[in-house]
């Protein structure tokens, strides 16, 4: 499973990817709206340091418009691709976008209906959001599951991002379903370093080795 971090700053950015796991990066508006900056200032600096997809999100609510942002975007590095929202007209700007080669990252998606369609018109990527879906009490993870099934069903190439992790189960689940890709909050991702178990025998280790010397 491939693994994304998912935010706009630069230094956790920076810090991750200095670690040799990271992937890829997704944005949004809000994480973009965060850090003070705008969003091809972001994506070009982001390009700069991963080598791997970066997905920025276009804001426009129509088709021709998707379009024209999208090329645009596209336009600033090969690696980045376009974030549309999960509505007929996303799926209108998905087909053509993808048609000139410009990958698609369906983001928004909250049933595997929504995820073959979105397959169905073009998209590299469909971004199911397992912790909303989790916060309205249904169980998102379910739903990334059958998303994956459909799609194994059926040989689909588009590329399943496990999306709004609240925790480090969200990531296990995801894995262990076989989503190609999870994307990642800075937090989650220390927090996947770490066990007590692990902190006791580095303890211990240094410990004992204080006391060889004596």
């Amino acid at each position: 499973m491939k693994i994304f971090i998912d935010t706009a700053n630069i230094d956790m950015i920076k810090e991750i990817n200095s670690w040799g796991i990271l992937d890829g990066v997704t944005t949004n508006p809000s994480l973009i709206a965060k850090e003070k900056t705008d969003l091809r200032t972001c994506v070009k600096k982001i390009s700069e340091i991963v080598d791997g997809p970066i997905s920025a999100e276009a804001i426009s609510m129509d088709a021709e418009a998707m379009i024209k942002e999208g090329k645009e975007l596209s336009s600033i590095h090969p690696n980045i691709n376009i974030k549309l929202p999960m509505c007929t007209e996303a799926l209108k700007a998905t087909k053509v976008l993808s048609s000139e080669g410009i990958d698609v990252n369906m983001t928004l998606i909250f049933s595997p209906h929504q995820a073959l369609l979105a397959s169905k018109a073009g998209a590299r990527f469909v971004s199911p959001f397992v912790g909303r879906l989790d916060d309205v009490g249904q169980d998102g993870s379910e739903m990334l599951s059958q998303i994956i099934a459909v799609f194994r069903n059926y040989d689909i190439d588009t590329e399943v991002i496990a999306a709004s992790i609240r925790h480090p189960m969200h990531i296990l689940e995801a894995a262990m379903f076989g989503a190609d890709i999870a994307t990642i909050p800075y937090d989650i991702l220390k927090k996947m370093v770490t066990h007590p178990k692990t902190d006791e025998g580095i303890k211990l280790f240094l410990a004992d080795h204080e006391r060889s010397k004596k």
